[in-house]
């Protein structure tokens, strides 16, 4: 059996909407490369101090993004062929595919929302520690690789301390701070509590905009294959 008239345009319309979904997917499996491969981001979440590690929630977030988008391309494949095919087997399979998706990305959307601001929190922390014992005026082992810790931290984010610094910070702002940060105009924050919010800000807004697209580019996919799938059903045989 095959469709006619308006559900022939459905089908086509489908086509090409999992076809953009396709390539969403790659978009996103790409995107999600290049943040877990971003010198900013590698950098500093490859630190390790006292035997701690930079925390990886971020990281973990990616490796989910990369999985999605994996999945996404396989799904707008299969999306494609079922509605080129008109089988509603396979337009079925898409379907359900499609809506454990999007339950999936409304899922994590709540989740990223509540947790917005985890990931630069918990870096600061880990620049706090190493900050706290980089000032300390006795020479010791740890003194010398929370410096360093400093030093990746101030260099990546052209930064220099917290903003609220104290005196002991300041007598040795020279050698941990790049000379391009080393406060010029009291105006323009060096903090780089603030360099790391806006960090993550930034790339958080860049995955966000990605998927309210991907779920308006799904709802409408969803109706469209139910509209097919009612087509090809009430289609005369041939």
């Amino acid at each position: 059996m095959a469709v006619t008239g308006c559900s022939h345009c459905i089908k086509y319309m489908l086509f090409f909407l999992n076809f953009i979904f396709w390539l969403a997917g790659g978009v996103i499996l790409g995107v999600a490369l290049w943040l877990r491969h971003d010198s900013q981001t590698s950098n500093l979440l490859m630190l390790q101090f006292e035997g701690n590690q930079a925390p990886g929630t971020f990281h973990i977030s990616v490796y989910v993004l990369i999985a999605i988008g994996a999945v996404m391309m396989f799904v707008g494949f299969l999306g494609c062929y079922g509605a080129i095919q008109e089988s509603q087997c396979l337009l079925g399979t898409f379907f359900t595919c499609l809506v454990i998706l999007f339950a999936c990305e409304v899922a994590a959307g709540i989740w990223g929302f509540i947790n917005r601001d985890t990931i630069s929190t918990e870096l600061i922390n880990f620049y706090d520690a190493a900050y706290i014992k980089a000032v300390d005026p006795v020479d010791t082992t740890s003194r010398q690789a929370a410096s360093k810790v400093l030093e990746v931290f101030h260099d990546t984010l052209e930064c220099c301390g917290k903003g609220d610094d104290n005196q002991l910070f300041t007598a040795v702002q020279s050698s941990l701070c790049p000379k391009n940060t080393l406060p010029v105009d009291p105006l323009i924050s060096q903090s780089c509590h603030t360099k790391l919010r806006d960090l993550f800000t930034e790339k958080l807004h860049v995955i966000g905009l990605a998927a309210l697209v991907i779920a308006v580019i799904m709802v409408f996919e969803m109706i469209f294959t139910m509209v097919l799938c009612c087509a090809i059903r009430n289609a005369p045989a041939y």
